[in-house]
């Protein structure tokens, strides 16, 4: 607690401009670590050019400063403040990066002012994708066969060795940007070319698409306890950004042993790294049904800071990851913050779910120019919904319904298709309407599944709607009987969709 003491005033770096994968994915965190702050009695100061945030309305920092989150600018604010601590992990991946070259830079040595929480070596571990790969085999903790390069003919030369197809990822990247598949040197060389505009360092990997992609959100003090708060599952399988994903908490397709492997693997990888506060930690699963105790994973990234994840898991399940983690910087323990939704228990107790929760991203392509329609590693989205229920059927059908595109549901929904198979087999936003569509004109869940390589579990879940929906509403022509109504409104039916189908 003596850190907490001592520490007065704080910069707080905020969630920067206005633009896809940015701004107002991080707000939220950041006005939580804003919060904690103020209710600890420190002088908080914010630098966010953004105006379209909670976190620089009047009267949520102490001082704000409109300004870009760059080292130079930043730098002047420090000078002129002279903080006491500086917070990196609230204001995503501009921010972390700031941090990393202000500290690069030796400003916070010269201003001594202190990194609050994850201490930069370990923010760098996570972000350099080499030092990445050498910290996690040190604890024999699998990740993809991947090589980092500095240049398009080591990308090149490493791709060689690794075999394609392979999978781009920029180092110190946000949403994805510059990273994608290449199935041969022609495709990766202009991959790499974009990649490197963005980046000094680009990670070339063994392509896992298809594999599930799960995450968990874990959360360490000082004192080295840790506790995972919630995990997620991705609907679609690996290859498409976790931000253009279609993601459910907690998970619902892996078997005790695998939720457990995945935790305890997490809390590992944490502690190695050091960091202190709260991490998003990201695997691709590959399931043997022959050996349910078998575990083929690897470790695909861990962000030493709060994601866009962390808003939904803190949303999900009441838990205030950022307000959490705001405290834990302090030098608070786990043991001593007070749960905010109990009032008496404390932060150190796992949150346990009787419901699920769904994400379902929106996107807007048709304002854009020369963007094509299919989604992948790179995000496109710009901005999403949640949906709250006690089924997969219920959450699926209230988030469709408000993503406000036309879509009454996932059975209700005007989207004409060309080929259906195409559309199911190349990602895009309307994927999801034309498994419906599918599903409603007699497709098995087998046939889809090998075209899109979701889940069964998920397929089959979509089938309980679209049978529902053929089998007994499309029959009864208004004449439901009061257990069929109850069936339709567990399943996520609106009134609208049942007396359309219904003939009402």
């Amino acid at each position: 607690m003596q850190k907490k003491q001592r520490i007065k005033k704080v910069l707080v770096l905020g969630s920067g401009a206005l633009k896809i994968g940015e701004a107002g994915e991080f707000d939220y965190s950041g006005s939580q670590a804003i919060k904690a702050l103020k209710e600890e009695g420190v002088k908080t100061v914010l630098v966010n050019p953004n105006i379209a945030t909670n976190q620089t309305s009047r009267g949520v920092a102490d001082q704000v400063y409109f300004l870009p989150v760059t080292p130079g600018f930043v730098e002047k604010v420090i000078k002129k403040e002279k903080p006491d601590g500086v917070m990196l992990a609230f204001g995503g991946q501009t921010a972390l990066n700031c941090g990393v070259e202000l500290d690069k830079r030796g400003v916070f040595r010269k201003y001594k002012v202190e990194v609050l929480g994850t201490p930069v070596s370990a923010i760098q571990a996570t972000e350099d994708r080499k030092i990445f790969v050498k910290k996690l085999d040190e604890i024999n903790v699998k990740t993809a066969r991947a090589r980092a390069v500095q240049t398009i003919a080591e990308g090149l030369k490493a791709a060689q060795k690794i075999g394609y197809p392979v999978i781009v990822r920029a180092a110190y990247a946000l949403g994805g940007k510059g990273s994608g598949f290449a199935h041969n040197p022609v495709e990766l060389k202009n991959i790499l070319t974009f990649s490197f505009s963005s980046s000094p360092q680009v990670l070339v990997e063994e392509d896992l698409r298809g594999w599930k992609e799960i995450e968990y959100e874990v959360v360490r003090d000082s004192n080295d306890t840790c506790l995972t708060v919630c995990n997620m599952e991705n609907f679609d399988p690996l290859g498409i950004h976790t931000g253009e994903s279609i993601v459910v908490a907690p998970s619902q397709t892996l078997n005790n042993f695998e939720y457990h492997k995945l935790r305890e693997i997490g809390i590992k990888v944490i502690k190695h790294l050091g960091i202190v506060g709260e991490c998003n930690i990201q695997y691709a699963l590959k399931p043997d049904p022959e050996d349910p105790h078998e575990l083929e994973y690897r470790v695909i990234e861990v962000n030493a800071r709060l994601s866009r994840s962390s808003a939904l898991a803190s949303k999900a399940t009441g838990y205030p990851l950022a307000h959490v983690a705001a405290k834990l910087a302090l030098g608070q323990r786990l043991d001593e913050i007070k749960n905010a939704v109990t009032g008496s228990t404390t932060a150190c107790f796992e949150p346990a779910l009787d419901y699920l929760v769904l994400k379902v991203p929106r996107w807007d392509l048709q304002k854009f120019r020369r963007v094509t329609p299919q989604i992948g590693s790179e995000m496109k989205s710009v901005g999403e919904v949640m949906a709250i229920g006690r089924s997969f059927e219920e959450v699926l059908q209230k988030a469709l319904r408000m993503l406000q595109v036309g879509a009454y549901g996932f059975s209700h929904a005007n989207f004409e298709f060309d080929s259906l198979e195409k559309e199911i087999r190349e990602p895009s936003p309307e994927r999801v309407f034309a498994i419906a569509r599918a599903l409603r004109n007699g497709w098995s869940v087998s046939k889809i599944n090998k075209l899109s390589g979701i889940d069964p579990w998920f397929l089959d879940k979509c089938k309980n709607i679209a049978d529902f929906e053929k089998n007994i509403l499309k029959k009864k022509k208004g004449k439901l009987k009061k257990s069929e109504m109850l069936k339709a409104k567990k399943l996520g039916f609106s009134d609208s969709q049942i007396a359309w189908r219904a003939n009402v």
